[in-house]
């Protein structure tokens, strides 16, 4: 499935290293001035889920494929962004086609790096950006709310639906608090999102630091993890440069490396880990002597929704779902052992789908 989530922050932060580590590649240039990446740069990246090569060892399948996530490198934003300053428009036109925000906020000393502003303040940074996104949905609000006008006046419900969320949205914004502070009914959701506000996107603020403070962070660091904290956000430290430093070795090599670092684990898929928690996405896996997969699907999802990520016919023709978590599949060591304890659960189309639920579809079309 599609789910993007967009890198942005200030010029110089890091953004196009990140992404860089992110992609395993050096797609994105990152020179050392604004607007060096002119395009927003698109990267698929393989989740790393350890669940996904238990699984195949224990059915002995020829492949195994890894879900996969998608991050776009947006260019650096600066104050009158929302006014057309700097590349402005064309930016926010590319965060507004992403799922989720990786906010990324310079958390380290260099002065070989040039900062826009010409100082380290992480929240100043932060708000920056945030007041960028916010006037920008303001006049995005307004702008709707005009054309919405006549049909309001012609008392037209649907219209008048929209225009009465569209008021909620306007008057939050216009006290300087970002939609996200909004609480929608969830039967509005659907309505709500294609309203497009920026400001309502989950949002994940990524502390860029210095190799020395990776494992425990900094001042800086720790002042952004606490207004995450504040803002019912989450947080992450990574250091860009030692990420894409990773990125480049082997899975051996980068494994030792982090160990060397004090580290179990890559800034990287922390980052991952917590975008799927942020989106509220979960992971199931199908598996054979062919291949084992992982699929991405949002929490809450049914058999018939899950069937169909993998191919519409599943969907169309679904009969049921064979069902075990991946706990009991791992004890019981793999299919046959837990067809054989009768852990294989026939479920239907409004089964909701557990995270680690491995399923396999019986379908007729």
């Amino acid at each position: 499935m599609g789910f993007k989530t967009g890198i942005i922050g200030l010029p110089n932060v890091g953004k196009s290293t990140l992404f860089n580590a992110l992609t395993h590649t050096a797609a994105a240039q990152n020179e050392n001035y604004p607007f060096c990446t002119i395009e927003a740069n698109l990267g698929e990246v393989p989740v790393n889920d350890p669940r996904l090569n238990q699984i195949a060892q224990l059915e002995k399948s020829k492949e195994t494929i890894a879900a996969k996530t998608t991050f776009v490198d947006i260019a650096g934003l600066v104050k009158g962004a929302s006014k057309g300053e700097g590349l402005g428009n064309k930016f926010l036109g590319n965060i507004r086609e992403v799922d989720a925000i990786a906010h990324v906020v310079r958390c380290f000393e260099d002065p070989n790096v040039v900062h826009v502003d010409g100082r380290i303040d992480p929240l100043e940074d932060i708000a920056t950006i945030e007041t960028e996104l916010l006037l920008a949905d303001l006049e995005s609000v307004e702008r709707q709310r005009h054309r919405l006008n006549r049909k309001v006046k012609g008392g037209d419900k649907e219209a008048s639906h929209m225009d009465n969320l569209l008021e909620l949205a306007q008057q939050c914004l216009s006290e300087g608090k970002v939609a996200r502070d909004i609480n929608i009914p969830d039967d509005d959701i659907k309505l709500w999102k294609s309203i497009g506000l920026l400001t309502a996107k989950p949002c994940l603020y990524v502390c860029n630091v210095e190799e020395e403070a990776l494992v425990t962070g900094n001042t800086h660091s720790t002042t952004v993890a606490n207004f995450a904290q504040q803002n019912k956000c989450s947080s992450v430290i990574v250091s860009a440069q030692i990420e894409e430093e990773i990125s480049q070795l082997d899975p051996q090599e980068s494994e030792e490396y982090l160990h060397d670092l004090g580290l179990n684990q890559s800034g990287l898929d922390r980052l991952i880990n917590l975008g799927y928690s942020l989106l509220g996405l979960i992971t199931f896996f199908t598996t054979g002597p062919k291949e084992t997969r992982a699929w991405t699907i949002p929490q809450g999802s049914t058999a018939l929704n899950a069937a169909g990520v993998i191919h519409e016919d599943f969907k169309r023709g679904f009969i049921r779902a064979e069902a075990v978590s991946f706990d009991e599949f791992i004890v019981l060591k793999g299919y046959a052992g837990a067809r054989g304890s009768g852990k294989i659960r026939s479920e239907g189309k409004q089964y909701i789908v557990c995270d680690g639920d491995i399923l396999h579809f019986l379908f007729n079309v």
